[in-house]
Order: structure tokens, then sequence, then C-alpha cells
């Protein structure tokens, strides 16, 4: 018994030794197939990761320092002013006041404008016509041009164009002063704007309307509902997802036009189309005062992130309750 005892004693110090060490195997493959995991991440994310540090991240905190002092952005006497900046912005600086208020109306105007006649395009080329695939083409076209440069081809349209239109036809329409008169130039810039911007629009609405199922299209009609009933109980809530994301871009795009009111009005006539990227732009790249733009753009960023999230809850929470 005693001999029997020790060999059994033998044999599970040996199957336990065996389990430790298959244990320690174990937990050493792990390891090494973490460290390849981590080092496989490091090498993809690594590089992105480091450019979107220093062209993104540094440049935003650096910004936010810049936005208390006084610097002018050229000269290395920066001094720190606390919240002198801001409060000259919010009691002072009634051009900067004008110009958020401007980017209000504007974005409200070319958000509504944009997403109409997006969707309005999308639901006319996604019907049964020969020339669909040619309209898709012709309405896309202009979002594939630079803004600048479409804003300084309108510039021609709208000074020689138009006034060449007007002599020719005595229309009204065509012989007002598009870009002299403030209250045109900010409509100009809005046809400008959403001429460009809704073909893009369209191409997400396609996709959208592209997944609504055709039976239940077919079901609606078999029960007598007609096209308006059929777009607003059906077509609509199936493409909400795509309505937020439209919203979205929509949004964001409207608050931050430059290019389009750089190179059509310049903010004139007498700032009176200034926007707040291009007031931002001037302030601190014109006037020198590099601090109190930062200031601007620190406040202007604030506003965009707060409003961006703001129509992202809603109309998430529109999509589950429809």
């Amino acid at each position: 018994m005693n001999n029997q005892s020790k060999v059994e004693t033998v044999e599970h110090t040996a199957i336990n030794q065996r389990t430790i060490t298959n244990s320690k195997e174990s937990v050493t493959l792990k390891n090494k197939k973490k460290l390849k995991d981590a080092g496989l991440f490091a090498l993809f994310v690594g590089p992105v990761f480091l450019a979107f540090t220093l062209i993104v991240l540094v440049p935003f905190f650096t910004g936010i320092y810049y936005s208390f002092t006084d610097w002018n952005g050229i000269t290395g006497d920066i001094k720190w002013v606390g919240l002198d900046n801001f409060k000259y912005l919010f009691t002072e600086d009634k051009q900067f006041q004008q110009s958020f208020l401007l980017t209000t109306k504007y974005t409200v105007v070319a958000i509504i404008l944009t997403n109409v006649i997006g969707f309005g395009l999308a639901l006319l080329v996604t019907q049964k016509l020969k020339a669909s695939n040619i309209l898709r083409t012709v309405f896309f076209m202009p979002n594939m041009v630079g803004g600048l440069l479409l804003g300084f081809i309108w510039q021609f349209i709208f000074v020689k164009g138009f006034a060449s239109l007007g002599e020719l036809t005595g229309i009204p329409f065509f012989e007002l002063a598009w870009l002299g008169d403030a209250k045109t130039a900010f409509w100009g810039i809005v046809i400008v704007s959403v001429w460009q911007g809704a073909g893009y629009i369209m191409i997400i609405y396609i996709a959208a309307l592209q997944n609504v199922p055709q039976e239940l299209i077919e079901a609606a009609k078999i029960d007598g509902a007609n096209r308006w009933q059929i777009l607003r109980h059906i077509t609509m809530p199936l493409v909400a997802p795509a309505v937020t994301i439209c919203l979205f871009l929509t949004t964001a795009s409207s608050f931050k036009i430059f290019d389009a009111n750089l190179s059509l009005t310049n903010g004139g006539p007498f700032k009176s189309t200034e926007m707040l990227a291009l007031n931002i732009y001037t302030e601190a790249f014109v006037n020198n005062r590099y601090g109190i733009g930062e200031a601007k753009a620190l406040i202007f960023f604030i506003v965009v992130a707060a409003i961006t999230v703001l129509q992202v809850t809603i109309s998430k929470k529109r999509e589950v309750e429809s």
C-alpha cells in the first residue's frame, strides 16, 4: 500500500507539474498574442493618431491658450489677458454679433432649402426615368467644383450674366444688383451654396430611398393610398436615419461657410454679408488680432458643437418614436 501511495503521489505531482507548465505556456501564448495585436494596432493606428495629434489636437489646444492672450500672430510678445477678449466680443464687437446673427439666419435657410431640394432631386432620379443616371451626374457635378472657384464663376454670372439677360429681356429679376445690395447679396450666397450642396445631399437620400421596401409601397397603393400619403407615412419614417445624417452635414457646413462668402462678396457691401468664419479670418489674419480671432473661433466651436449634438439627439429620438 505504501509503495502504491508513493506511486500515486508521484503521478499526481507529475500531472500538477504538467498542468502548471501548460498553464504557463497558455499565459505566455496569450501575452504574445496581446503584444502582437497591440503591435499591429500601433502600426496601423499610430501614424494616423500622430498625424491627428499634430494637425488637429495640438493647434486646437494651442488656439485655446491664445484666445486668452493679446497676441498679434506675428511677434513673440504674448501677454495673458484672461477673459478680456471674450468680454470685448460680447460687449463692444458689434460686427461679431452681427456676423453671428447673419450666420444663424443663413444656416436655417440653407439647411431647409438644401435638404428639401436634395430630397426632391432624389425622389426625381429614383423614378423609372431613362435619363435618371444622366440627371444624377448633372445634379452632383456642382459639388465637385471648389467653393472659391464656384464663387468666382457665380460672381461673373450675377454681375455680367444677369445684367445682360436683364437688358435683353427686361425682367426685373435679372436687373437686380445681386451682389451690390445687402439683401440680394445674402440670397446670392444662399443660391450658390444650395446649388453646390443639394447634389451631395441627394446622393445620401438616394441610398435611403433605394432601401425602402417596394412591397410596402405596392400594398399601400392597393389599399388606396395616394402619393402624398405614401411619402408621409411610409417613405419619410423609413428614411429618417438619412435625414439625421443630412441635417448634421448641412448644419455643420452651413455654419462654417467661408469660401463662397469670400469669393462672392468678401463680406460686402459694407460687411453686411460677412459670415462668422470670414469675420474670424479677417480678425486674425487681416487685422492681426490673433488672440481675439482665437476667442471668436472658440466661441464658434462651442456653439456649432452644441447645436449639432442637440440636433442629432433630437433626430435620433424622433427616429425611435417613428
